[in-house]
């Protein structure tokens, strides 16, 4: 027991949940066809972006063009459903379980992912987690922009993000555990007290070093 506050940190795709959850929503949400007609949209940047292994700006790609125009309450009416869907069919019971831990012990407990506000905002309230940090669209009005609301968050945007939170709330010395199973959550677990890789493993449901 240390007596500091204790913040835990998930990744989503194939951290809380057991698969990819982007490009689903999005076919849900607009259609394949639409998804197809984002890349060819804009071929020179797709290409560009392939070629580049440019993960951030194939994001912005896709996301932008999918979503651009879409009146964000229907987005987000889908998103509701899809969240339902997640949580119901595709969550990690391992992953839940230690978030389960986390919540019982009164720990702070964050998303920090790139997967998309609309959906990840009501799996978290549904899952009683305390904020979110993600990839967003941007908006005009009552519509989606064709863009990122600044950078992907994944890899060093999830740290900087991460970090801006605590020093928001005035947790910067916290002691924090961080869950993610893929490079781009390296840097996030590098910062963590307690950095947990769930890739391809099943973790217990109650820590070896248990923080109060």
């Amino acid at each position: 027991m240390t007596g500091k506050l204790v913040v835990a940190a998930f990744d989503v795709d194939g951290t809380l949940t057991t698969r990819d959850c982007v490009r689903p929503f999005l076919e849900r949400a607009v259609g394949r066809r639409r998804l197809i007609t984002a890349l060819l949209r804009r071929p020179f940047a797709t290409i560009v972006a392939a070629a580049r292994r440019d993960r951030d700006r194939f994001k912005e790609i896709i996301v932008g063009g999918s979503l651009r125009g879409k009146v964000i309450t229907e987005v987000e009416a889908s998103g509701e459903q899809f969240a339902q869907f997640v949580l119901v069919n595709w969550l990690r019971p391992d992953t839940l379980r230690r978030l389960r831990w986390h919540q019982r012990a009164g720990h702070r407990t964050v998303i920090v992912s790139a997967s998309l506000a609309a959906y990840l905002r009501p799996l978290a309230l549904r899952l009683g987690i305390d904020d979110v940090l993600c990839t967003d669209a941007t908006r005009s009005g009552d519509r989606y922009g064709d863009r990122l609301v600044g950078l992907n968050c994944r890899s060093a945007e999830k740290r900087r993000r991460f970090d801006q939170w605590l020093d928001e709330h005035r947790w910067a010395d916290a002691e924090v555990w961080a869950y993610g199973d893929s490079a781009g959550d390296r840097e996030l677990l590098a910062r963590a007290d307690h950095p947990v890789w769930v890739n391809g493993e099943t973790i217990s449901e109650v820590p070896d070093l248990v923080a109060g």
